[in-house]
């Protein structure tokens, strides 16, 4: 018989599925009891009969298309277009091979896994998701900073594999034909040190593993629901034929590396000038350090810290170029993901047109330029120059901005001329923001206010003075008058108010009076 303080198999069960739907998971207790027969879900069949290799499956992409494509969101970059495009076209067209037939699975094959140098702002991780956007791979994107060896505070690596998949929405056989890409990697490299080198050494012997051939648990070790499904499925069967996976391997997984490397280029830098001395040839005097990383070979990595293996399992070595004022200008006009599209795109949700002059954007890349954050610093430039003119001109009525170079050279000068410029029309906004709020203090209350044209002049002046809107200036000056006209109306029966401008001017005061009134009317 069993103790009353022991619950039963079903109370668990119960127990474990509601803890587990909190915490967004879910599975099926095993029961001692067979198991009855599952019943076959109901697809879409639009969406279960698509089959989600198919576009690894009809890759037949020449690299010049990949070129072509690539072109149309980043600018510059030739010989790393190139290069990309072979390498992406070589691998994606043997992964198909293996997917139609089983021999070729089993053949010895090195992968194209790619190392990508270059300066930040160049174009490196937006190369990359273009490029997966096209083949219609699942790709992610990770900071090197932020894994330790398996064991040390830090994020595991292999959780990158596992990301994969969520970004494949759990379709384990799409994740292992994607792509991942390691950005910052050259913070990895391995520092001379007494102690561990647990965010250097480690993570390249880590990475190295999933680089080559391996099979990786979908669930981690620190994923206590995962690890409890885990469980539940093995129990159940699921390890057996037929069952979920619980694996997956990275044989076919292309991996993509990236970082400015700027230490690098010194090293190459005077690898190749001492190599020079004595032979006769003349150093190129506008050849800046940076541009020494064309010449980069394995082993200026492996004397800037990366493990032989680690940089051996990265055969392509492709160099991103620092970017000239003339390239961020080309960005902007011709990038299908200019960030001046965005601008207009945000002015555009405001009601407000945004027409950029081409002095302008000539000063726009010449700022950022300067910035030497390659073509991220278009948005700091933009956003430091428009940053007020979004704030403002929404509620001015404003509905065309022009972007000339004296308004990139002095924002706040020219937001304030246009400002004064167009109080005619602000003054109409403030006008119909009055008889908005009017009409919604109403609905609110059920006491009407109204204002005649001197009250209206003294508010909208009010607004000017205070930089205020119109809900702003009666929730800081006329926060009590909703309460006041209540109580008002409930002493006299009084439901509609006209607003006077000396209320306007001193409403404490004016609202104290008529309070009073209503109080000896009512006792009257």
């Amino acid at each position: 018989m069993r103790n009353e303080s022991e619950q039963s198999p079903e109370t668990i069960e119960e127990q474990l599925k509601s803890f587990l739907k909190q915490a967004q998971a879910s599975f099926v207790m095993p029961s001692a009891s067979p198991a009855p027969e599952a019943t076959p879900e109901v697809v879409d069949s639009e969406i279960g009969d698509r089959d989600p290799l198919q576009p690894i499956r009809e890759f037949d992409s020449k690299p010049r298309e990949i070129r072509d494509y690539l072109d149309r969101f980043v600018i510059r970059q030739d010989e790393a277009k190139k290069v990309l495009s072979v390498a992406i076209c070589d691998h994606y067209n043997h992964v198909r091979a293996c997917i139609d037939s089983l021999d070729v699975q089993t053949q010895e094959y090195a992968k194209h896994n790619v190392v990508l140098l270059g300066p930040s702002g160049v174009g490196k991780t937006y190369l990359m998701r273009c490029i997966a956007r096209f083949i219609g791979v699942p790709f992610v994107k990770a900071d090197a900073t932020k894994f330790s060896e398996t064991g040390y505070v830090g994020h595991d690596v292999d959780d990158l594999v596992r990301d994969l998949v969520k970004a494949a929405d759990g379709d384990v056989e799409l994740a292992q034909y994607g792509i991942i890409y390691l950005d910052e990697v050259d913070k990895i490299a391995s520092q001379a040190s007494a102690g561990k080198d647990v965010s250097g050494r480690g993570v390249q012997t880590t990475l190295l593993k999933l680089m080559e051939d391996t099979d990786v648990s979908l669930f981690s070790q620190t994923d206590i629901i995962g690890q409890m499904q885990a469980v539940m499925e093995l129990q159940r069967g699921g390890g057996k034929a037929g069952g979920a996976p619980r694996t997956i391997n990275t044989r076919h997984i292309l991996f993509i590396v990236s970082g400015a490397f700027d230490k690098l280029a010194e090293l190459v830098t005077k690898r190749v000038k001492s190599s020079q001395i004595g032979f006769g040839q003349a150093d190129d005097p506008d050849k800046q350090t940076l541009d020494y990383l064309h010449e980069v070979e394995t082993r200026d990595f492996i004397e800037y810290g990366f493990e032989p293996e680690f940089i051996g399992r990265l055969p392509v070595r492709v160099v991103c170029d620092a970017l000239s004022s003339d390239d961020l200008e080309q960005i902007m006009l011709s990038s299908e993901g200019s960030v001046l599209k965005q601008y207009r795109q945000d002015f555009d949700g405001y009601g407000v047109q945004l027409v950029v002059a081409p002095e302008a954007v000539r000063e726009v890349a010449e700022q950022a330029h300067r910035e030497r954050t390659g073509a991220r610093g278009l948005m700091t430039v933009l956003e430091r120059v428009l940053r007020d003119f979004k704030f403002e001109l929404p509620s001015a009525g404003i509905k065309a901005l022009n972007v000339t170079r004296d308004v990139i050279l002095n924002p706040s000068q020219q937001l304030s001329d246009l400002m004064e410029e167009s109080t005619a029309i602000r003054t109409v906004v403030l006008e119909q923001d009055l008889a908005n709020y009017a009409t919604r203090f109403e609905a609110q209350s059920g006491l009407c206010i109204e204002f005649n044209k001197p009250t209206i002049q003294a508010i909208i002046a009010a607004c000017f003075s205070e930089d205020l809107t119109v809900s702003g200036l009666f929730g800081k000056r006329f926060r009590d008058l909703e309460y006041g006209l209540s109580l008002i109306s409930r002493n006299t029966g009084q439901t509609t108010f006209r607003i006077s401008k000396a209320f306007v001017l001193n409403p404490g005061k004016a609202l104290s009076a008529w309070v009073a009134k209503s109080f000896q009317e009512g006792n009257a």
